[in-house]
């Protein structure tokens, strides 16, 4: 008995460049990996072919992993790295020193996962009305900030609002951070991704706004986030696929003298073994024989009818935003401010 999958309802909920490539080979698309540290940085450009092929606008893409911002050390690794790779952007943009920057966070700050944004805005050095009152030492630039909020407390459209902002201030470049959302339970807080093409607001929680680019506002839209969110369709996914890992590395290992020697179970997800689908079909019997995207489609046809293709953030992400908002301030200012 098979499965009639009908791909047409359902997207890839992901605000990240790097799921939509993999480790696949795609036209339009160059992507270049290193590690530095246990953080790798994915550097993706993608050109108007590539664009039309994972769906992403032509530009920039840099994405940071990493394991745990909550220890010190990781955490000042993690800014280093983010902080650099934003002022390779701002170079590649050719955007001057004294060049004016207006910092939007995006987001809802009455809810925790959506405060990326408002979180990182309270983290930044502001010297736009310092420059007014000619108060500002030589090694700062001209830097104003704004939270407009959402269109449920506001009723205004955000970027209508932050155009006006625009209009009114003339800032040289504008650097929008915002909340993503993840087709991996992996990555959720423990990615940045930044780019040169703007983003849209609301994305992250799958209510995608009017976006914020160098097309609506005429000036280079440099985009900051951090998916702090996945939805239940994915979460099953991943658990199902552990599953398959699970039974698998364990059948291998069942006669490893190793594995009688440890104490708990070993991360099956840190070793390298073949996984096959004989296994995924004696383990899961009908469900083995779909793919990734089968799986992910039929688990949405059950649960969004019934309303429970809930979107989930970790149990910990009060601490984690709080965190991730703090590195990102700090790398931000250390970009911006030659004397900070």
């Amino acid at each position: 008995m098979g499965h009639n999958v009908d791909l047409s309802n359902y997207q890839i909920r992901t605000d990240l460049a790097i799921e939509t490539i993999s480790d696949k080979t795609i036209e339009g698309v160059i992507s270049q990996k290193s590690v530095e540290n246990g953080i790798t940085i994915t550097n993706i450009d993608v050109n108007e072919v590539g664009s039309k092929n994972i769906g992403k606008k032509k530009g920039s893409y840099v994405t940071i992993e990493f394991d745990d911002v909550t220890d010190f050390e990781n955490e000042k690794k993690v800014e280093k790295i983010f902080s650099r790779e934003l002022k390779k952007m701002l170079n590649k943009l050719k955007i001057k020193d004294d060049s004016s920057c207006l910092v939007i966070g995006l987001g809802n700050s009455k809810s925790t996962p959506d405060s990326l944004g408002p979180l990182t805005i309270n983290n930044l050095i502001v010297t736009n009305h310092l420059f007014e009152l000619n108060q500002v030492d030589d090694g700062f630039r001209k830097v104003a900030v704004l939270i407009p909020g959402v269109m449920g407390q506001t009723g205004l459209e955000t970027s209508e609002v932050i155009a006006s902002i625009v209009n009114q201030f003339k800032p040289d470049f504008l650097i929008a951070i915002d909340a993503l959302a993840s087709q991996s339970v992996e990555r959720v807080n423990k990615t940045i991704q930044m780019t040169d093409t703007g983003i849209h607001p609301g994305s992250g929680v799958g209510n995608s706004r009017k976006e914020i680019s160098y097309e609506t506002l005429q000036i280079p839209c440099i985009a900051i986030g951090v998916p702090t969110v996945v939805d239940a369709v994915t979460i099953v996914a991943d658990t199902i696929n552990y599953m398959h890992k699970h039974y698998t590395y364990s059948k291998l290992n069942i006669d490893n003298p190793m594995n009688k020697l440890l104490t708990s179970n070993p991360n099956y997800l840190k070793k390298k073994f073949t996984l096959n689908q004989q296994d995924k079909e004696t383990l899961l019997g009908i469900v083995g024989t779909l793919s990734d995207i089968e799986i992910k489609q039929l688990l949405f046809e059950v649960l969004t009818p019934i309303g429970f293709n809930l979107m989930v953030t970790p149990k910990e992400v009060d601490f984690l935003i709080d965190k991730l908002s703090f590195l990102i301030g700090n790398g931000i200012n250390h970009t911006l401010h030659k004397k900070i």
